[in-house]
């Protein structure tokens, strides 16, 4: 038992069992969790359990072909100081229209949640930080829901009705539907086939951008659109990974501060921020070979 805690401990194992080569770096990730950081960490890994809905040896070959994908990317990366992909278009034919591909990446990407901590520590500044200022029955918006860990926290947080996700694909709102299922959260939110760019009239206390912006060719449009939705004295929270190259990332960041100066050029205000850099890395060592950073923003209106 590496961290005495059963959900963890139960991934690291499985992992480590199913691919050997792993465990260094899964011992040294989780060499000093302890505490209220490994408790709340072993929630998130009870839920990735969840979501496996029992095909657990799935998620892990879903990890061990991410990881395989990422070192392909990574070399185009350091080679080229910039990512492969330059279109939605491209991303769209080479990798959300193969099915199998996709399936194993997206299971992949929920085990990265936990085994990687700038995702883990996202989730928990996201957690901790951003829905605790948020007052009890505060409307939220998330865009591009997903695999649902972040909506799940907001229903729980701000209670039954106050939270809508969007998403432009009626199969991805079928999954993150499915994936709230499991996790318990069966009622309370509301899920729509709904464009960012749609005009309409509605508003928001909140709105969630997760891990969305890299995907995007006009990245200033929509956070200008997301401004729109954003009542006066509303916050947003957004997620974003800078020199993080993954095979469907179109749209680069190389710094924290770049990121900050594109939110506030759009009519933002950035009032709080994380910066959590790739697992077994300082922040320094990050910013210095331009390596995968977290960069997560709370703005409000300015």
């Amino acid at each position: 038992m590496l961290t005495n805690h059963a959900n963890i401990d139960r991934l690291i194992d499985g992992q480590i069992k199913k691919n050997p080569k792993h465990e260094t770096f899964l011992r040294r990730r989780f060499a000093n969790v302890a505490g209220e950081q490994a408790a709340s960490l072993d929630t998130l890994a009870g839920q990735i359990i969840q979501l496996s809905n029992g095909n657990l040896e799935e998620f892990y070959d879903g990890y061990e072909f991410i990881c395989n994908i990422q070192k392909e990317e990574e070399l185009y990366f350091r080679r080229n100081k910039d990512y492969r992909l330059k279109s939605f278009q491209e991303a769209l034919d080479q990798i959300y229209s193969n099915a199998p591909y996709m399936e194993a990446y997206m299971r992949g990407l929920l085990v990265t949640q936990l085994f990687w901590s700038n995702h883990s520590d996202s989730i928990a500044f996201y957690t901790d930080t951003f829905l605790k200022s948020l007052p009890q029955g505060a409307s939220l918006l998330e865009i591009g829901p997903g695999h649902g860990l972040l909506f799940a926290r907001a229903v729980q947080q701000l209670g039954s009705g106050a939270v809508t996700g969007w998403d432009v694909s009626d199969s991805s709102l079928g999954h993150t539907r499915a994936a709230l299922a499991s996790l318990g959260v069966t009622d309370g939110f509301t899920l729509k086939s709904r464009n960012l760019f749609e005009e309409g009239d509605e508003t928001f206390d909140a709105v969630v951008f997760s891990e969305v912006l890299e995907h995007l060719e006009t990245p200033a449009e929509a956070i200008a659109a997301i401004r729109r939705l954003i009542k006066p004295d509303g916050k947003l929270f957004l997620n974003v990974p800078i020199n993080s190259p993954a095979p469907d990332h179109i749209f680069l960041l190389r710094s924290p501060e770049e990121t900050f100066e594109l939110i506030e050029s759009q009519g933002f205000k950035v009032v709080d921020s994380g910066c959590f850099p790739a697992t077994n890395y300082s922040l320094e060592q990050a910013r210095k070979h331009a390596l995968t950073i977290s960069v997560c923003v709370i703005a409000t209106p300015a």
